[in-house]
């Protein structure tokens, strides 16, 4: 019996503090969600553990989750207005923007800086439809933790009517050397070998292989390196 009474306790608190967590959220508004900044993340997860310790504990007063619930978002209203009103405030509290490729050329130490993986760029390139990382002129990790990216002129998409020719498919890069270590079974596949690697690194005033960070190759054998001493050459980029 004591059972019962609980259940329909903590149903009746699902149902009346669901609508409210609803509108809270829609008043927040869509930032909130789409693009999840690391103050807004902090208040969901705080408005979630409020609402999950209320439906969970029936020992929990109700009223006092009712004006939590309340409170926050009212604080990050006002947090999202000083950011817009007071920059210096909105840099505080978020993550600047990383600049990570530069001239199809990856900045192994601001990847380090935000803890990023050749890997994560890698997939959130394919993701934008970008399997050649020489076709990149800049892309940059937002502070949303994703990546915008602007390719090089000469990899800008044009539509078949723009030049009235058949769109050439899009070249697919394999990595060849990851963190100086080369994968003999990329090129055996591709028909290279490790001499013609180094011939191709040494043309490019590189002597040893472990100063390579990255190196990719396309369907044209044309290869890409980025050492793990490059450097940004372009202003810091601010929020």
């Amino acid at each position: 019996m004591e059972v019962l009474k609980e259940s329909v306790i903590i149903l009746a608190r699902i149902i009346t503090i669901f609508p409210l967590f609803l509108l809270i959220t829609q008043y927040m508004g869509k930032r909130s969600i789409g693009e999840m900044p690391i103050f807004d993340f902090l208040i969901i997860m705080t408005l979630s553990n409020v609402v999950g310790a209320d439906i969970a504990d029936p020992e929990v007063d109700h009223a006092y989750t009712y004006l939590a619930i309340i409170v926050i978002p009212l604080i990050q209203r006002l947090t999202a207005y000083l950011s817009i009103t007071h920059r210096k405030i909105g840099k505080k509290i978020t993550f600047e923007p990383t600049l990570v490729i530069q001239d199809g050329k990856l900045l192994v130490e601001n990847l380090k800086g935000i803890r990023y993986t050749i890997d994560n760029v890698l997939q959130m390139l394919r993701q934008k439809n970008i399997f050649d990382i020489s076709d990149v002129k800049i892309a940059i990790i937002e502070a949303n933790g994703q990546i915008s990216v602007l390719k090089k002129e000469n990899k800008l998409e044009v539509t078949i009517e723009d030049i009235n020719v058949k769109k050439k498919s899009k070249s697919l890069s394999y990595p060849l050397i990851v963190e100086g270590k080369i994968y003999e079974d990329i090129l055996i596949y591709l028909g290279l070998n490790r001499q013609w690697l180094i011939a191709e690194l040494q043309k490019r005033r590189v002597a040893q292989v472990n100063r390579v960070f990255f190196a990719s190759i396309n369907d044209d054998q044309e290869l890409h390196v980025s050492l793990k001493n490059e450097q940004q050459q372009m202003p810091p980029i601010y929020n």
